[in-house]
């Protein structure tokens, strides 16, 4: 990819003829080539873009390729100038933007061909999980509900002499015995022993089991007992021997919460622009079925819990707010929102464009006003955010979001547990990165209809 970016860079600027650097002739633009592709692939070396504990999961593995990309290239163009060695910026110009275009989609296609192998249960890490029975669980629940990260659990071990045959809720069989794991590992096939919280764990001890492992075929892996908290929040520290997380209270102000509202105030004015017709359109249909109001609007919990009017094309009878009475028996939600999957209440164009995400496109007026963010947790009605529990009052921090985490994972499909766990995971760990992310995903989403009523 990389040789076929600077190669089409060098064509396309240059044609087919030899081109020389600058006006002394120094070299040709093929040798230049050369030395920026060695470059380029030192770079992608250097910055652990192959590791194995990012591949196939999280942001990490593409802001790493971004970053080494970036890094040579600016490089190259400070050589250029201070050697004045006159390198023409129209091809840097091509070969940036297709050669780091390259490199992401084909690490995304290769990232959708693990992703498959790892669902059927191959190029995985088989892991037997240590520790507590209730920290097990977590870990182990956790862990299948995400197949793609690579880690497939095979057993568990919970110090102690009453436990049962299996870990709660899964199939995942369960000893008691600490004595000899890597002979345990070694039988049951496992590479990667799992360390979680343990009242019966010493240091002492899980060092001598870190000793017991046979180097470079089994691994071991400490998981905290904080959890929902990414990489850029977190910083080793070794002070007398002990390997200290620092953690980072997250922060929503300053030039972050700055830039959120630049990449909110202009794409959301370029996307009204750009749907500007669906826009038109859906309304006039909306208006030509029954003659009702073209928008919803209701009261919505925002940032700071301050209530704000939202917007959404109306999908619903006119009176469907009154009519919910009678429907609460029929939810479906295992928690504080209302949500029916075959709801009665909706028209037949409000089931089109329910399935689409379509209704809540006037939202981007919300966002280009000022009281809702292109990527954040979902704004509820104020009869459900009554209901909250203490901790999910947390979303509140941010401001809501016309699309977010819960709705790039599943959306309606998921529990109430599983939304509020995302949210304040967005909540808790928020960066700009994420958020071109969490849109790109969206789209996807919307396409797909997973979990769209």
């Amino acid at each position: 990819m990389v040789v076929a970016a600077l190669g089409a860079a060098q064509f396309l600027r240059f044609g087919s003829s030899a081109a020389e650097v600058g006006s002394y002739g120094l070299a040709s633009y093929t040798v230049v080539s050369g030395v920026i592709a060695v470059g380029w692939l030192a770079a992608l070396w250097l910055n652990r873009t192959f590791a194995a504990q990012i591949i196939g999961v999280g942001y990490e593995e593409y802001q790493r390729v971004v970053i080494a990309t970036l890094g040579v290239f600016g490089f190259v163009a400070i050589v250029s100038m201070l050697l004045k060695l006159e390198i023409a910026r129209g091809y840097l110009a091509i070969a940036l933007p297709v050669g780091l275009t390259l490199l992401l989609s084909g690490r995304w296609s290769w990232r959708q061909w693990l992703r498959r192998r790892r669902a059927a249960g191959d190029c995985v890490h088989r892991v037997l999980v240590l520790g507590s029975r209730g920290s097990a669980e977590a870990v182990a629940r956790d862990l299948i509900r995400n197949p793609h990260a690579g880690y497939h659990v095979v057993a568990a071990v919970v110090p102690g002499s009453d436990v049962p045959q299996r870990l709660a809720g899964t199939t995942i069989p369960l000893g008691n015995s600490v004595d000899d794991l890597a002979r345990q590992m070694d039988e049951l096939g496992a590479d990667t022993l799992l360390v979680t919280s343990s009242d019966a764990l010493t240091p002492g001890r899980i060092r001598e089991i870190s000793w017991a492992l046979e180097p470079g075929r089994q691994h071991l892996v400490i998981a905290p007992s904080l959890t929902d908290v990414c990489g850029p929040r977190m910083h080793m520290h070794h002070v007398a021997g002990l390997p200290l997380v620092h953690v980072q209270t997250p922060v929503y102000e300053g030039a972050k919460l700055l830039a959120k509202r630049a990449f909110d105030l202009f794409g959301s004015a370029l996307l009204i622009l750009l749907f500007s017709p669906i826009l038109l359109v859906v309304a006039t249909g909306i208006k030509l079925t029954d003659r009702g109001p073209v928008f919803f609007r209701q009261l919505r919990a925002g940032h700071g819990g301050r209530h704000f009017r939202m917007i959404k094309f109306r999908s619903m009878v006119v009176n469907a707010e009154a009519l919910q009475s009678e429907l609460e028996l029929q939810n479906e939600s295992d928690g504080a929102i209302f949500k029916i999957k075959d709801d009665p209440r909706i028209t037949s164009i409000g089931r089109f464009i329910r399935r689409y995400s379509i209704d809540e496109l006037p939202q981007l007026f919300n966002v280009f006003a000022g009281s809702m963010s292109l990527v954040g947790p979902r704004p509820h009605p104020l009869r459900d955010v009554e209901k909250y529990e203490g901790h999910v009052h947390r979303r509140f921090l941010v401001k809501p979001g016309v699309t977010g985490l819960w709705q790039v994972s599943g959306r309606s499909s998921l529990s109430w547990e599983q939304s509020v766990r995302l949210d304040l995971y967005y909540v808790e760990n928020w960066s700009m990165a994420s958020d071109v992310a969490i849109l790109w995903r969206t789209f996807k989403a919307v396409v797909g209809k997973d979990g769209a009523y």
